[in-house]
């Protein structure tokens, strides 16, 4: 009987018609819960549906929510002319709004101009499409794309070919739903999984002091304006030296908003090479560009709904400028390598010690990023407008670091005291911080023992600090010594500025970047840029 069977079947072309289909459709099942990668399923089961359908080009289309119109996600157009393809927007008017409106299939003539949408009726005419059958991709009731069923001809679809095409297209509509659902949660997924690992990076991180310390009137303005900030949404622009703890204050602001139990996200402008800002602030796709060999989030996303702290924002490149500031106004921005237009609810707070404005008037800088960013100002003062502080500041990082180094101090001699007070730092809290760590380490008392010698200068550099005099004097009362200390301050100056000569002349004069001078002293180019002042040293001399 089997093989009367499989004759009948090969001499009877409805029967074998039928057979197709069935097995169409249960192609359709295995291939649905096969594979996750919805493109690779729906351009198999096009390529199935226009063979057993005998058409010319089968394609699935998705609406796209960012145009309001719909995309070709996937096709099999064989012998087309290459009008009609993937990634095509087409807009919802004529045969593909009545399915999607009805939820029910709709065969047109696609000769007649009002069956299309006028983007999809000359897509048709280039390609020679005359017969069109549009069949809504539904599931539970809820309409998720459309198929489209294509012929060069004027053969007509049957109403049997539409009942199959119905039938295919529910199973379809499931493969779709699975597959979005699972994009969702792998997306969420590695976004979350990336942020818990940027957050364990934050955690490792040292961020110099965990708490503000000081009650200077200059640090408590400060602290009034965060007071006064904090609980809007308000863009702030931190201003000031580096060192300062900008950083510190970009926290406060976070903790004291309404979003202080969403991320805080940082990215320093200045520490990523120029090639991968954009990539690092905006994200990227997977092969959007050489070497991205996989999807990243980035740090714009990872910030939605808390905040992102953009420090050093004056080394912003000034290509990547309109793509921020767009992202700042409205609040949406694209992946490298993407169309999708993704939406974010971001608080920014960014912070420079460089002069934006001078940088607008040189065209270094983007007049209307400067004036998105330049809401509420906050200048942080140096710490030799907080001389009051000093104290505070040394009594907290001499316990910080003897802690960590398992030692006991218990005083700070007076001398001591006198000359870190009357010192100017102009490293700021960082200089101050590293050298007590410095002093610590070299401690084997109970007293602290800080090599204050290294404070001094030249004497060039004390006529412009009058404070100077007053760290030389503590120097001398601590060490009880008057060897000659300006031979040796002298030739040390004249080393450090050879070699920055050295390495300006080995970059051609560029100073930042990873091929430039900092990088090759391995300093910070802030630092570099103030020694390259501090001794008269220009860029472009060496470029």
């Amino acid at each position: 009987m089997g093989d009367a069977w499989h004759k009948a079947m090969n001499t009877d072309p409805e029967l074998r018609r039928q057979n197709e289909r069935l097995e169409l459709l249960l192609n359709l099942t295995t291939r649905i819960t096969s594979s996750l990668d919805l493109r690779e399923v729906l351009r198999a089961i096009s390529a199935n549906i226009r063979e057993v359908i005998h058409a010319d080009a089968v394609a699935v289309s998705l609406p796209d929510a960012a145009s309001g119109k719909y995309r070709v996600f996937a096709m099999d157009f064989p012998h087309g002319k290459g009008v009609a393809r993937e990634e095509s927007l087409v807009t919802p008017s004529g045969a593909s709004k009545k399915a999607m409106d009805t939820l029910k299939p709709v065969v047109v003539d696609a000769r007649v101009r009002n069956e299309l949408a006028p983007d999809a009726y000359d897509i048709a005419t280039a390609e020679g499409i005359e017969a069109l059958c549009s069949i809504p991709l539904v599931n539970r009731g809820r309409g998720l794309g459309l198929l489209s069923i294509f012929r060069t001809t004027v053969t007509p679809f049957s109403p049997e070919d539409v009942d199959f095409l119905n039938r295919a297209s529910g199973q379809i509509a499931i493969a779709v739903e699975n597959a979005l659902a699972f994009r969702e949660i792998s997306e969420l997924k590695d976004k979350l999984a990336q942020e818990k690992v940027y957050l364990e990076e934050e955690f490792r991180s040292e961020m110099g002091f965990e708490q503000i310390i000081g009650n200077s009137p200059a640090l408590k303005h400060v602290l009034q304006l965060v007071e006064t900030a904090a609980p809007s949404d308000s863009t702030v622009l931190l201003l000031g030296e580096t060192g300062t703890g900008k950083e510190l204050i970009a926290r406060a602001l976070h903790d004291r908003s309404r979003r202080k139990q969403r991320t805080f996200v940082k990215l320093n402008c200045a520490a990523i090479p120029t090639g991968l800002v954009e990539s690092e602030l905006f994200g990227h796709e997977k092969g959007a560009f050489t070497g991205a060999i996989n999807q990243k989030v980035g740090r714009l996303e990872l910030a939605d709904q808390g905040t992102l702290f953009l420090d050093e924002v004056g080394d912003i490149p000034t290509e990547i400028q309109p793509k921020l500031l767009r992202a700042l106004q409205e609040r949406e921005f694209e992946r490298l390598g993407s169309t999708h237009t993704r939406k974010v609810n971001v608080r920014l707070v960014a912070a420079t010690n460089r002069d934006l404005e001078k940088m607008v008037a040189n065209k270094e800088f983007r007049s209307d990023l400067y004036y998105r960013l330049n809401v509420f100002p906050i200048r942080i003062p140096p710490l030799r407008d907080r001389e009051e502080d000093i104290p505070l500041l040394v009594g907290y990082f001499v316990q910080k670091f003897a802690k960590e180094m398992q030692k006991s101090i218990e005083a700070v001699p007076a001398a001591v005291m006198k000359g870190l007070t009357a010192w100017e730092w102009p490293g700021n809290i960082r200089e101050l911080e590293n050298f007590i760590e410095r002093a610590v380490l070299l401690t084997k008392g109970k007293s602290l023992e800080a090599p204050l010698a290294e404070l001094r200068k030249t004497s060039t550099e004390e006529s412009l600090h009058p404070g100077l005099h007053k760290v030389k004097q503590a120097v001398r009362e601590e060490t009880n010594s008057r060897s000659d200390e300006s031979s040796v301050v002298d030739e040390y100056a004249r080393k450090q500025r050879d070699e920055i000569v050295q390495a300006l002349t080995a970059c051609r004069g560029r100073v930042g970047g990873a091929d430039g001078a900092a990088a090759r002293l391995r300093m910070n180019r802030t630092t570099l840029l103030s020694r390259m002042k501090k001794f008269g040293i220009y860029a472009k001399q060496y470029a």
